[in-house]
């Protein structure tokens, strides 16, 4: 058994064990695990980008992934899912996809079965990642390729990406359920009402803000201020090579105070909800609300697990940012 960067390494006959424990829930953990978008803000190796091309977290599902290294040779890996418990365990297949061998010339190990455990330590998480192969032949191979340190160099970049999203969930933002079919978000930020209303409403500083996500960049920013008017965002994730549309229509507008209106996500028919944000000034600082109201409470169940709250956060960090410098 060897500690290396806070880890610990096991290995037997067919085996290699990877524990680590990180300062983060094991929710938190287990999303940033399966996320695509969170996923390739951290795996692989220090200096290496990752696209998440598929991600069927359901057994019989598959994922894709492709390492870019710092030089831009790809490095694709594929799995089958063989049993998912969230947030507690992931059972799937680790395999090399087609080019990996050319790029690393290296006769490559196979049929490996990897098994990921989240286990809860009061507010802290266990990961003890199982890596099985077929022989002892197999595991040697994968040894020599530079599991283990590729491993703990990933697991160093999720630690970094952990300690980020808990720094940003001290910032001051609050998430209510106040119904079945609502939520409010709350948030204060160190800027006077007038400069919040115009940061949320001009195409020029929503472009710098809005998606939360920085592997994304908005292509399209569409606001026609008016009551019946109509709005539309269209953001591109460099991650994926994926486009996210949201877009909607104006019911009141009170500036700098109040602004009604509807929001769908355009991949997802029928996914319309009502937003009302308001904005009250208090000794140079203003309180945001934003209460969303959802057709139903499927509607916003959905919205909660796709990782809304984790997005509003990130989001809202970057308005933060964005004040800062317009102040």
């Amino acid at each position: 058994m060897t500690a290396s960067n806070s880890s610990t390494i096991q290995s037997s006959e067919r085996e290699i064990v990877i524990t680590r424990v990180f300062n983060a829930p094991r929710e938190l953990v287990f999303k940033a695990w399966t996320d695509p978008q969170h996923v390739a803000q951290w795996w692989g190796p220090k200096g290496f980008t990752t696209r998440v091309d598929e991600m069927d977290l359901r057994p019989g599902g598959t994922s894709r992934y492709v390492m870019c290294g710092p030089d831009g040779t790809e490095y694709p890996v594929k799995g089958v899912f063989h049993e998912v418990v969230p947030p507690e365990r992931i059972v799937t297949s680790d395999e090399f996809d087609e080019g990996f061998e050319e790029v690393v010339k290296a006769d490559l190990p196979k049929g490996i079965i990897m098994t990921a455990i989240f286990e809860d330590l009061n507010d802290k998480t266990r990961l003890t990642l199982r890596i099985v192969h077929p022989t002892a032949e197999d595991r040697r191979k994968h040894e020599e390729m530079g599991v283990v340190a590729g491993w703990n160099s990933s697991f160093e970049c999720l630690d970094e990406f952990l300690a980020k999203i808990v720094a940003n969930q001290g910032n001051g933002l609050t998430l209510t359920l106040p119904s079945e079919r609502e939520i409010v978000v709350t948030r204060i930020f160190n800027a006077p009402r007038r400069l919040v209303f115009e940061a949320w409403t001009q195409p020029e500083h929503v472009k710098r803000w809005f998606g939360g996500c920085r592997s994304m960049t908005m292509t399209v920013c569409e606001i026609d201020l008016r009551v019946g008017g109509k709005w539309r965002y269209v953001l591109y994730d460099l991650s994926n090579d994926t486009e996210h549309g949201f877009s909607g229509e104006y019911r009141e507008i009170v500036p700098p105070q109040r602004l009604v209106s509807t929001e769908r996500y355009e991949p997802i028919p029928n996914s319309d909800h009502l937003n009302t944000l308001t904005l009250a000034e208090q000794d140079g600082k203003t309180t945001l609300h934003i209460h969303i109201q959802y057709p139903s409470v499927e509607h916003r169940d959905g919205h909660l697990q796709s990782g809304m709250e984790i997005g509003m956060r990130e989001t809202l960090n970057r308005l933060e940012e964005l004040l800062t410098s317009m102040a």
